[in-house]
């Protein structure tokens, strides 16, 4: 039974920025940072299942693909990677990139990664706080500048890069070919209202990720009986007796836990290992009737760069 406050660690990236305010003083030495991972406290233990990172943007990241579980196994790597993103934070120019405008055989694919039209092939799109997206493994994809993001994501670094705008980094041409879908990309699933706590951003075979929201002083309970993460973006609880600040993540593995709320509320994200919503995992413990949750998961379920030290979670301030 595991529950702990998140180490960071920090990845340093050329596209990356040196001030990192409000979610973390790190940065100040001019040096800049793309990443910051959220890790066990303690790095001799067996590795989670998911990575949950943040990211920041000044300049726009490679375009890139990551392999599904079955090309990844097929070059010798475990599995693939599926992610999501949350904006945490978009300047009013700020794009995303996903998918491509039209449909690509292997061969042209090769030869605009060869030439460096894909940089003029991939799908732009404005993007905006508070939004959710996710990226299946195949996806070929880019953030670009002007970003905070949270991401969720099988835990690899099977990542290969078709552009990188001069920057002189590898491209990895046969695994982006042999790697992508090289089409537009999937449409976007809507996000799930479960209550008036939760909101299903996005699901994936391998994750859930959601926004909590709770209220000022309210009491919950976490039954975490599979990997779970919870990121505090807004305000503070205690969980048991561990205080959790904004900018601060906190893993839970086979742990019950009660929360409560500080003063201001909090808002959050919560992901977790599974395919659909689990309706058990979070439950009001106010007095009241309990999160009507539990009848909606069959509805849903019918819809449907070395890392650097580590720094502690203290590091990060609300």
């Amino acid at each position: 039974m595991t529950m702990e406050l998140a180490s960071i660690r920090v990845v340093r990236k050329p596209w990356g920025k040196t001030d990192l305010r409000p979610w973390s003083e790190l940065g100040n030495d001019g040096t800049a940072i793309g990443e910051l991972w959220f890790q066990r406290a303690d790095n001799q233990v067996p590795e989670p299942t998911l990575l949950l990172k943040l990211l920041f943007t000044d300049e726009p990241l490679s375009i890139q693909v990551h392999p599904d579980d079955a090309f990844a196994r097929s070059i010798g790597l475990p599995h693939g990677k599926t992610e999501a993103w949350y904006v945490l934070s978009a300047t009013p120019d700020a794009q995303i990139a996903l998918g491509l405008k039209r449909s690509l055989t292997a061969p042209q694919l090769r030869a605009a990664i060869t030439d460096g039209t894909i940089a003029e092939l991939v799908h732009w799109r404005d993007v905006r706080r508070n939004e959710a997206i996710l990226v299946a493994a195949g996806t070929i994809h880019a953030l670009g500048a002007g970003l905070v993001v949270a991401e969720i994501q099988q835990r690899s670094d099977a990542t290969f890069r078709l552009f990188d705008y001069g920057r002189h980094r590898e491209l990895h041409l046969d695994g982006s070919v042999g790697a992508a879908t090289a089409g537009p990309s999937a449409a976007q699933i809507a996000p799930d209202r479960l209550s008036d706590a939760r909101l299903v951003l996005s699901r994936s075979p391998y994750f859930v990720l959601e926004q909590v929201d709770f209220a000022p002083n309210s009491y919950w309970e976490v039954d975490a009986d599979r990997e779970t993460w919870l990121l505090l973006l807004e305000g503070e609880a205690k969980f048991d007796l561990l205080q959790v600040s904004s900018g601060e993540a906190v893993y839970l593995q086979g742990q019950r836990a009660r929360i409560r709320a500080g003063a201001r509320g909090v808002k959050g994200l919560m992901a977790y290992v599974a395919s659909e919503p689990v309706a058990t995992l979070l439950q009001s413990r106010n007095g009241e009737t309990r999160e009507a949750t539990v009848g909606r998961v069959p509805e849903l379920a019918a819809r449907r760069s070395v890392p650097e030290p580590l720094v502690n979670a203290r590091g990060i301030r609300p």
